[in-house]
């Protein structure tokens, strides 16, 4: 089993600011985290699913 990422290993993977993907978890959009206590953790597989499911010509 691969461990969970924390806010900072997917903003890493993303290229985008830690505040991104919150202002993003506010808005429903993003890939899917959960909370674990205080913290959101994601799971690896989601978040490359997510961004593969991206279309290529959204902005």
């Amino acid at each position: 089993m691969s461990r969970l990422w924390t806010v900072e290993d997917v903003a890493e993977y993303l290229g985008v600011p830690v505040k991104t993907l919150y202002d993003w978890r506010t808005k429903g959009y993003g890939p899917e985290g959960k909370r674990v206590g205080k913290y959101v953790r994601y799971k690896p597989d989601d978040v490359i699913a997510w961004f593969e499911s991206l279309d290529d010509h959204a902005a």
